[in-house]
């Protein structure tokens, strides 16, 4: 398991802001159970779901930011789990764009490619490895966005959702596998041991124009789009 506990580049857990974090938290006093799913909370949570500058920014960045998606709230999930020595690792894919419509709309829909780079993480506990996406999105956001569609009774995509039972969502960790977007997966890389790991072989791939369109004004766009879902409750701006 050595190799699951190793601290990176992007898995910076030695990092001060994530240290004073473990500490204020006492997550190194609980037990494994409850580390796995006080951070999973934490992180899916208190860490909105929202669009960061890149996928390859560290974990400390992603906690100083405040909010993420798949590849950097994974990449923080990772960070505080290693950081109390819970061995993990990351499954790459990826996933259709249908999934982002609504929080990706006009030319920013347009543009973006037809496969969008995703990842879970993949946590060890107890000689099994449990599959958890459900982090990504925030339950502030998933409630008001159910509220939105409160006539879906069924399967939805859309928002950062792709899941069969729109109503009867799994995404609280108890020894069991969450999922959240995980019915508009197209393409599967496999594991890795860390992030910095899997984005050496695989990641997003845009064009410069692209890439400066997504960077300055894209992913400002698409947080607003879901602060729109989540204003509903409370007042939230990235």
């Amino acid at each position: 398991m050595e190799r699951y506990l190793k601290e990176t580049a992007m898995l910076d857990f030695n990092s001060e802001i994530l240290q004073d974090l473990i500490l204020k938290r006492g997550w190194k006093r609980l037990d494994d159970e409850r580390k796995i799913k006080s951070i999973y909370a934490f992180v899916r949570d208190e860490i909105y779901f929202g669009y960061n500058v890149s996928d390859e920014i560290s974990a400390a960045q992603v906690l100083k930011d405040g909010y993420g998606q798949c590849n950097t709230k994974g990449t923080l999930f990772m960070a505080l789990l290693r950081g109390v020595g819970i061995p993990c690792r990351i499954h790459g894919f990826t996933i259709d764009k249908s999934l982002q419509k609504g929080a990706m709309t006009g030319f920013v829909y347009k543009l973006a490619p037809r496969d969008v780079f995703h990842s879970w993480v993949e946590v060890w506990f107890e000689g099994t490895w449990y599959e958890l996406e459900a982090y990504i999105l925030d339950r502030t956001y998933l409630t008001q966005l159910q509220t939105v569609f409160k006539d879906c009774t069924g399967a939805f995509c859309g928002y950062g959702v792709a899941v069969k039972d729109f109503r009867h969502l799994v995404i609280d960790w108890d020894k069991n596998n969450t999922y959240i977007q995980s019915e508009g997966i197209n393409q599967d890389f496999g594991v890795y041991d860390s992030p910095d790991d899997l984005l050496l072989e695989h990641h997003q791939t845009l064009s410069k124009g692209k890439a400066f369109l997504f960077r300055h004004v894209g992913r400002h766009l698409m947080n607003r789009n879901v602060n729109k879902i989540r204003k509903n409750d409370e007042q939230s701006s990235f």
